[in-house]
C-alpha cells in the first residue's frame, strides 16, 4: 500500500484525502473527492483479513479493551487529528450500539492543517471589534473542520497586521481533531491563548467551559443533537460568541432539522458559511458563500480556497 502512495506524483499525495481499505477488495485511495485511477499497469492491492486484524491491534496498540469507547462510536483518532472510520458487525443491546467486532472496513480520513484558510472570512465574520457567533454549514469533506481549526487560532492568536486583537478562546473537542491532541497537548496550530477540552461530549463541555474558563469565543465542532442546541442557547445568551459546524448541504435544508432549528429562528447566530464542493479543469477546491443572520445572501461573498 505503502509502495502505491509512493507512485503518487507530489501534488497528487498532497490533495489525498482518504485511505479506504475494504476486506478482500482493492485499496482505494480518494483525491480531492474523487477516486484515483492507478497508471496503467499498476494494480491497487487486495486488502486481506488478516491484514484488518493487524491494523486494528495497531491502532489499540496491541490492547484492545483500550478501544471500547472508540469500537462503539466507530471511529479511532490518531495524533496529529487523522480520523479512522471503523465498520464491521455490531453488537447491540437493547436497541443500542455495544461495540464493534470483527472490524473488516477502515477508512483513513487525512487531517490536514492549512494555515490561513479561513483569512477570506475575517471580513464578514469581525467587525467593530467583536467576532461573530458563526454557524460553518457543509457537506462531509468540504472542508469544516479545517475552516474552524484554522479559525480558532486566528481568533486566540489574533491578526496584528489588521490590528486585531488575540482573545480567550476555548475548543471543545468531541472527536480530537480540531486540536489534534496527544496527552492532552495540541499538536496543531491553534495559538497561545486557546484552552481545549479534549474527548469531551460538546454539550457537558461547552458548560464547562463557560464555568471554568471564561472564554470570550467558543469552538465546537459538528452539533446536532437536541443537548448540544440547549448547550448552544445558554452560551449564545451568555455573551460568548460562538463559532459551530453542522453537517448540511443549504442553509434551507437546516430548518428542516428539528434540532437545530431553534437556533436559527432565535437568530443567535450572526453569520453562516455554506461551504461546496467546486471542481472544474482549472481548480479544485471549495466555494465559501456567507449569509447573515436571517439567511440572506452577503455582496460579493463567493470565495475559493484550496
Amino acid at each position: 500500500m505503502q509502495q502505491i502512495i509512493l507512485r503518487m506524483t507530489e501534488t497528487e499525495r498532497n490533495a489525498l484525502e482518504e485511505i479506504r481499505c475494504r476486506t478482500k477488495c482493492p485499496l482505494e485511495l480518494i483525491i480531492s473527492g474523487k477516486r484515483w485511477m492507478p497508471p496503467e499497469g499498476v494494480t491497487m492491492p487486495i486488502f486481506q483479513k488478516e491484514q484488518a486484524r493487524h491494523m486494528l491491534q495497531q491502532l489499540a496498540k496491541y490492547s484492545l479493551y483500550t478501544l471500547d469507547e472508540e469500537l462503539r462510536r466507530g471511529y479511532v483518532t490518531i495524533p496529529g487529528g487523522h480520523r479512522i472510520g471503523l465498520a464491521g458487525h455490531v453488537i447491540t443491546e437493547n436497541g443500542h450500539v455495544l461495540r464493534l467486532r470483527d472490524v473488516t472496513f477502515f477508512n483513513i480520513r487525512l487531517a490536514k492543517q492549512k494555515v490561513g484558510a479561513a483569512l477570506p472570512l475575517v471580513p464578514y465574520l469581525y467587525q467593530r471589534n467583536r467576532w461573530f457567533s458563526t454557524l460553518l454549514i457543509g457537506a462531509p469533506q468540504t472542508g469544516k473542520t479545517t475552516m474552524l481549526r484554522d479559525l480558532a487560532r486566528l481568533v486566540s492568536e489574533g491578526i496584528p497586521d489588521r490590528y486585531l486583537p488575540s482573545r480567550k478562546t476555548a475548543i471543545v473537542d468531541e472527536r480530537s481533531e480540531l486540536a489534534g491532541c496527544v496527552d492532552g497537548v495540541p499538536q496543531n496550530r491553534l495559538g497561545v491563548r486557546a484552552d481545549v477540552m479534549d474527548a469531551c461530549p460538546k454539550a457537558e463541555g461547552m458548560m464547562m467551559m463557560i464555568r471554568s474558563m471564561s472564554p470570550e469565543v467558543l469552538i465546537v465542532d459538528e452539533i446536532g443533537g437536541a443537548e448540544d442546541t440547549k448547550a448552544l442557547l445558554e452560551a449564545l445568551n451568555a455573551g460568548v460568541a460562538v463559532m459551530a459546524s453542522a453537517h448540511g448541504f443549504t442553509f434551507d435544508q437546516l430548518l428542516h432539522r428539528p434540532s437545530i432549528r431553534p437556533l436559527i429562528e432565535a437568530q443567535l447566530f450572526e453569520r453562516y458559511v455554506i461551504l461546496s464542493r467546486h471542481n472544474s479543469a482549472q481548480k479544485n477546491g471549495c466555494r465559501l458563500t456567507i449569509l447573515d443572520r436571517m439567511g440572506r445572501k452577503m455582496s460579493a461573498t463567493e470565495e475559493m480556497w484550496q
